[in-house]
């Protein structure tokens, strides 16, 4: 599902995506009418611009990722402010997508979340986690376990790599392990961190519960 202000931008958007294995299911022009519409299609991955008439793409992430446990929701804007980025991250998003990418490389994002893969620039990536990891130091007595057991070594290591960005095939070739090895620990720390997916787990982890 899209929600734009611009037509012209989500037909655009439309084009880029629509393909055998990828339907987009609806669009909105505002945050008030993809509330609603959202929740009535319920789709697998939710595009967001951040500057929409009324209440903010942030407002309408707020609203939805409680509501929506299952959807992926993807910030796709022409903002590279950092708070924004952070903001976003904090409040359950997926990813954290800019305008100025290329329609191939939008497709192969948008997959990728569908895989549980952050969808973020590794510059974005990097630096949202060095800033909530800062923010997380700065909160005494806090864990880095959620409610499950501590994490291994290894799976702190892989964790950090899926914060920068990095997909299970290239943790993998920079570990030396197989792919299938990398899901495996991709899996346990899903499951000690109580998190829905990699993104949620790289922000439970940077945020220290």
């Amino acid at each position: 599902m899209l929600v734009d202000d611009h037509a012209f931008v989500r037909a655009a958007i439309v084009q880029a995506l629509e393909g055998p294995d990828l339907e987009v299911v609806a669009q909105a022009s505002s945050a008030e009418e993809a509330l609603d519409r959202a929740l009535a299609v319920r789709p697998d991955v939710l595009l967001v611009d951040i500057d929409l008439p009324g209440a903010s793409g942030l407002h309408l992430l707020r609203d939805l990722a409680p509501r929506l446990p299952e959807t992926r929701i993807v910030l796709l804007t022409v903002s590279t402010d950092q708070r924004d980025v952070t903001e976003a991250m904090r409040l359950g998003a997926a990813g954290y997508l800019t305008k100025d990418m290329n329609p191939d490389a939008l497709s192969r994002a948008v997959r990728a979340v569908l895989q549980g893969d952050l969808a973020m620039p590794r510059r974005l990536a990097a630096a949202t986690m060095r800033e909530l990891a800062d923010a997380a130091r700065r909160r005494p007595g806090e864990g880095r376990t959620g409610g499950g057991s501590a994490l291994t070594a290894r799976e702190e290591e892989i964790l950090r790599m899926l914060a920068d960005g990095l997909t299970d095939r290239e943790i993998g070739q920079a570990l030396s392990i197989s792919t299938r090895t990398v899901e495996s620990h991709v899996g346990n720390i899903l499951r000690k961190l109580d998190a829905r997916n990699r993104a949620d787990a790289a922000r439970k982890y940077a945020e220290g519960r």
